[in-house]
């Protein structure tokens, strides 16, 4: 299933029911991977500033409104509750520049018929039908189906980077904006990675919970050079759908992030014991109200965890480096006394 003609853009805020989008012929495009995927971020955040976004500001929130401009997005879908709560007074603002904005919210608890609700309503905005954006699901399912396998070689097989589960999990919320070649550019990988030898057994197993980071290219790389892998990328999987589910409503049903830590933390405990973890490292963006959830995971979690912080820096600082090092080691320090 392919949309006819030119594609119609429209800009996402987070993960949302992309199917409705398609059926409706828009091409999604997730804001936030532009953003940080840029050649130069701080230009983006520099836009923002200057329309007058005030410094203490998430710089996501920054970032999106000045990937809107840049790239000349018209429409965004803005996702009111369930994500971020700056992003209702983003949505004004980017009314403001002319910029069409559709609120889509997920509702306060996973219940199956208020999900279907929500997804309804936005069909009816968009001009489309569940019906309609059930096909879509169908036809997206082999690229979810490879992106699951891709996490299952990361964990289990062995042979994924952290960071490359991260990009290709993450990616999952838009596919790249062209299913059709993320689906074979990922099967091209997973050819590849079949082959390659297994990282050795010796390594840290590590979760990463919380939003994607704005350092990820530097700091997946960087724990693999000190001996670990993260092997868990909490909201990057949930992205991929991985519940799956029997229609559309369940899918987005089962997805955890934008309802309450309760069930997260359901998935989180039972992935960090099928992926045989080690130590955590959670993520927390500056000015974000998801921050004070790190007090909740670590009443509820096991493992030793390690917060850092992030906001604009798009490199690992000296200080990070020293405080990831100091916690690899109390963990190479815990392994050995218990082998």
């Amino acid at each position: 299933m392919k949309n006819n003609g030119h594609p119609k853009y429209i800009g996402i805020t987070t993960t949302v029911p992309i199917e409705i989008l398609l059926s409706a012929g828009y091409s999604p495009l997730d804001l936030n991977n532009i953003f940080v995927s840029d050649t130069n971020p701080d230009r983006l955040i520099r836009l923002a500033e200057k329309d007058g976004f005030p410094l203490n500001c998430c710089a996501w929130i920054k970032g999106i409104y000045g990937v809107c401009l840049d790239k000349g997005i018209s429409e965004v879908i803005c996702v009111t509750s369930g994500d971020c709560s700056n992003t209702q007074m983003l949505r004004e603002v980017l009314n403001l520049k002319g910029i069409r904005t559709i609120p889509f919210d997920f509702p306060t608890e996973p219940n199956p018929a208020e999900v279907k609700a929500s997804l309804s309503k936005l069909a009816l905005r968009l001009g489309t039908t569940l019906e309609a954006a059930e096909e879509w699901r169908k036809t997206l399912s082999p690229a979810r189906e490879l992106a699951y396998r891709l996490d299952y070689l990361c964990y289990a097989g062995n042979k994924v980077s952290g960071f490359e589960d991260h990009y290709w999990l993450v990616s999952s919320s838009d596919f790249n904006s062209d299913y059709v070649k993320y689906q074979a550019d990922l099967q091209k990988l997973l050819n590849t990675a079949e082959n390659r030898t297994p990282y050795p057994p010796t390594e840290l197993r590590l979760a990463y919970l919380g939003v994607p980071s704005v350092f990820g290219q530097e700091l997946y790389p960087y724990l693999e050079q000190n001996g670990a892998r993260v092997v868990f990328n909490e909201i990057q999987r949930q992205f991929s759908l991985p519940e799956g589910g029997a229609d559309i409503s369940k899918s987005y049903t089962a997805y955890t992030y934008p309802y309450p830590m309760e069930y997260r933390l359901r998935d989180i405990q039972t992935q960090l014991t099928e992926r045989r973890i080690e130590g955590i490292i959670h993520y927390v963006q500056a000015f974000c109200h998801r921050a004070i959830g790190d007090i909740i995971l670590r009443q509820k979690l096991p493992l030793p965890m390690l917060t850092l912080e992030g906001n604009a820096d798009f490199h690992l600082n000296q200080h990070q480096k020293t405080r990831l090092e100091a916690f690899l080691d109390m963990l190479k320090a815990k392994k050995q006394i218990n082998l």
